[in-house]
C-alpha cells in the first residue's frame, strides 16, 4: 500500500481542500483539453460510468481491429501466397513487439493511461482502414500488423488499468468482467461480421469496416475519455464509501516518493506465476482466435463462414460468464473458489473437444457445446483472476498498478509468440492443405477420370507435355499411350484437354494427400499441449492475494470500513472541514 501524509502537511499558502493545480496550458483551451485529461476528484458515479463504458468499448474496437486479419487468414494466404508458417510468423512478429510496447506501457503510472488509448485508437483505426487493405506484398502486411500489435499491446496495460483506477475493489470483478469483454466481444464481432459479409465482400472490405468503426470510437473517446490524477490513482480503494478519504489523503501524497522502485516491487512469486499461468490458460483461447479457421478448414472441411459462425458460441459463453461470474465474485468478495472451478472446467472439456478430433463425422451442434463449455469455464476463471491479480499488485504497491499488467502484458505475448511459433511446427500439414487443399480437390473433380490414365505411366505424359502440341510429340511415344488408353482415343483427348487440373494433382496431389492423412493426428497433438498449459494454470492461482471463505472475506470488508471511518474523524478532529462536510 502507498504511503501517505496527513493534510496538513499540505503548503500553508494554499487551501487545503482545492485540487492540485493543473500545468499551465500554452495552448488554446480546446487543444489544451485533448491532451490534459486528469480528473484531481474522485467523479460522481454516472461519470465514472461513462468512463468505464469508454474503456470497454475502446478495447472491443481494438482487438476487433487486431484480430479481423483471422477471420479471413485463409483468404490472405491465397491473396499474398503465404506459407502456414508466413501466416503464423505475422502473429509471432506482432505478439513479441506488442510484448515490449506493454512493457514501454508500463510507464503509464508516471505518464497517464487515457491518452495511450484515445490516440492509440488514432493510429489502428489508420492502418486497418488505409494501410492493411492496400498493403503491396505480405512483407508490409506484417510491418503494418505489427505496428497494430504495438499498439494493442500498449493497450493491454492502460485500459486495464483505467478500469483498476475507477472501480474499487468491491465491485472489481465485475468491472474486470466487462472489461475481458474487449478481447471476446471484439472477436464475437469478427466472426459476426465476417460470417455474414464475406459471402459478398472482400478480405479488404472486412478490414475497412474494422477501420472506420475504430475511427468513430476514437472521437468518442477523444472528447469522453478523462482519467484519475496520480494522487488519487495510487491509492488503495476498498468501496466507494473510501472515496472523501483518498480524496483527503491525496493533497498530502507524495507521488514522487508513490512511483519508485515498481519493477523491482512486481518482481515476486505473487505476480510473475499468476501471469504466467494465466497466459497458458488461454492457449485455447489463442488457437481459436489465430487458427481455428484453419483447423476446421483443413480437418472438417468447414468454410471460414461455418467456422465463424461456430466460433461465435464460445464467444458468446465466455462474454456471459465473465460478467456474470465476475458479478457472482463481487458479492461472494472472494475470486479464488471460481478461479479453480473455472481452470478445472476447462480442462475437462478441451479434453472431450480433443477426443472429437479423431472423429471426423462429428456434428456441428457437438462442436458447438462444447465450445460453450470451453468458453464458459474459460470466462470463469478469467474475470476474477483480472480482479484478483490487480488486488495482489496493490497488496504491494497501488501506485505502480500499470506496471504490474505491464508485466502480465509481456508474459502473455511472450507466450503467444511461442505458441505461434510452435504451431506450424507441430501441425506440418497445415500449409498444404490451406495452399493447395481446394485446388487439388477441385482438379480431381475436374481430371479424375484422366487421371486414372496418366497414373499408369506418368512420367510418359509429363515426357508428352513438354510438347507444343500432339503433332510434335514422336510417334513412338503416341503409340504407347494409345496402348495404355486400350486403343481408345477419347481417353488421349481427355488427358490433352484436362492438362492443367493434371498438373496442379501431379505437382501437388501427393502432397496434400499425406498431409489430410496426418493432420487429425498432428491437431491432436497441439490440443494434448494446450490442455496440459491449461492444467498449469491451477496452482498459479494458490500464491494470490485473497480470501477463499466469503464470510472472512466480509471481516476483512468491515475491518477495513471501520478503519477509513477511524482516519476520517482523525482527519475531521485535526481540522479538516471538507472531511467533516462530506462525512455529515
Amino acid at each position: 500500500m502507498s504511503s501517505s501524509t496527513s493534510p496538513s502537511d499540505a503548503p500553508a499558502d494554499r487551501d487545503p481542500q482545492a485540487p492540485p493545480p493543473a500545468p499551465p496550458a500554452r495552448l488554446p483551451a480546446i487543444v489544451h483539453g485533448l491532451w490534459y485529461r486528469q480528473l484531481h476528484r474522485y467523479p460522481a458515479n454516472g461519470p465514472r460510468i461513462l468512463y468505464l463504458a469508454i474503456v470497454v468499448v475502446a478495447s472491443v474496437i481494438l482487438y476487433y481491429e487486431l484480430y479481423i486479419q483471422y477471420a479471413v487468414s485463409t483468404l490472405l494466404m491465397h491473396e499474398y501466397g503465404m506459407t502456414f508458417m508466413y501466416a503464423t510468423m505475422i502473429s509471432v512478429v506482432g505478439n513479441a513487439v506488442g510484448a515490449f510496447a506493454s512493457l514501454l506501457a508500463g510507464l503509464a503510472d508516471r505518464w497517464g493511461r487515457a491518452n495511450l488509448v484515445v490516440y492509440g485508437l488514432l493510429l489502428t483505426g489508420v492502418l486497418v482502414l488505409f494501410a492493411l487493405p492496400n498493403a503491396q506484398s505480405k512483407g508490409w502486411f506484417m510491418f503494418y500488423m505489427a505496428l497494430v500489435n504495438v499498439v494493442e499491446g500498449m493497450a493491454l496495460v492502460a485500459t486495464p488499468a483505467l478500469i483498476r483506477d475507477f472501480s474499487p475493489q468491491v465491485g472489481r470483478a465485475g468491472a474486470m468482467g466487462f472489461w475481458t469483454l474487449g478481447p471476446i466481444i471484439g472477436s464475437l464481432v469478427v466472426t459476426t461480421v465476417s460470417s455474414n459479409t464475406l459471402d459478398s465482400s472482400s478480405w479488404q472490405t472486412e478490414f475497412r469496416y474494422a477501420g472506420v468503426t475504430g475511427l468513430v470510437v476514437f472521437v468518442v473517446a477523444l472528447f469522453g475519455l478523462r482519467e484519475l490524477s496520480p494522487a488519487l490513482r495510487d491509492q488503495l480503494m476498498v468501496s466507494l464509501r473510501d472515496k472523501a478519504l483518498i480524496e483527503a489523503r491525496a493533497r498530502g501524497l507524495d507521488v514522487e516518493a508513490a512511483q519508485k522502485n515498481h519493477w523491482r516491487q512486481m518482481m515476486r512469486l505473487d505476480i510473475l506465476a499468476p501471469a504466467l499461468g494465466i497466459s497458458l490458460h488461454l492457449m485455447f483461447y489463442y488457437t481459436v482466435v489465430g487458427n481455428l479457421v484453419v483447423y476446421y478448414s483443413t480437418v472438417y472441411g468447414y468454410s471460414e463462414q461455418r467456422t465463424n459462425a461456430l466460433a461465435n458460441w464460445y464467444w458468446g459463453a465466455n462474454a456471459i460468464a465473465l460478467v456474470v461470474v465476475g458479478v457472482a465474485s463481487d458479492l461472494t468478495r472472494v475470486r479464488k473458489p471460481f478461479m479453480i472451478a473455472g481452470g478445472v472446467g476447462t480442462v475437462v472439456f478441451t479434453y472431450l473437444f480433443a477426443l472429437t478430433t479423431d472423429h471426423p463425422d462429428t456434428g456441428y451442434y457437438t462442436f458447438a457445446w462444447l465450445l460453450v463449455g470451453i468458453g464458459a469455464s474459460s470466462g470463469m476463471a478469467w474475470a476474477p483472476w483480472m480482479a484478483g491479480y490487480t488486488e495482489t499488485v496493490e497488496k504491494h504497491n497501488p501506485a505502480a498498478t500499470a506496471t504490474g499488467l505491464a508485466v502480465w502484458g509481456w508474459i502473455v505475448r511472450i507466450v503467444v509468440s511461442v505458441s505461434a511459433v510452435f504451431t506450424p511446427v507441430i501441425v506440418t500439414s497445415a500449409t498444404p492443405l490451406v495452399n493447395h487443399g481446394e485446388e487439388v480437390v477441385a482438379a480431381q473433380a475436374d481430371a479424375g477420370a484422366a487421371l486414372e490414365l496418366v497414373r499408369k505411366d506418368p512420367e510418359l505424359f509429363i515426357r508428352m507435355s513438354e510438347y507444343p502440341n500432339r503433332a510434335a510429340i514422336p510417334i513412338e511415344l503416341q503409340v504407347k499411350a494409345l496402348q495404355l488408353a486400350g486403343g481408345d482415343l477419347a481417353k488421349l483427348n481427355l488427358v490433352e484437354q484436362k492438362q492443367r487440373s493434371l498438373a496442379v494433382l501431379i505437382d501437388h496431389g501427393e502432397e496434400v494427400r499425406k498431409a489430410k492423412d496426418r493432420t487429425s493426428d498432428e491437431w491432436m497433438r497441439w490440443w494434448w499441449l494446450t490442455l496440459a498449459c491449461q492444467a498449469l494454470f491451477v496452482p498459479s492461482v494458490l500464491v494470490m492475494a485473497g480470501r477463499w471463505s466469503p464470510r472472512r472475506a466480509r471481516e476483512d470488508e468491515a475491518a477495513h470500513t471501520r478503519r477509513v471511518e477511524e482516519e476520517l474523524a482523525a482527519l475531521a478532529a485535526d481540522g479538516a472541514p471538507g472531511v467533516a462536510r462530506r462525512r455529515a
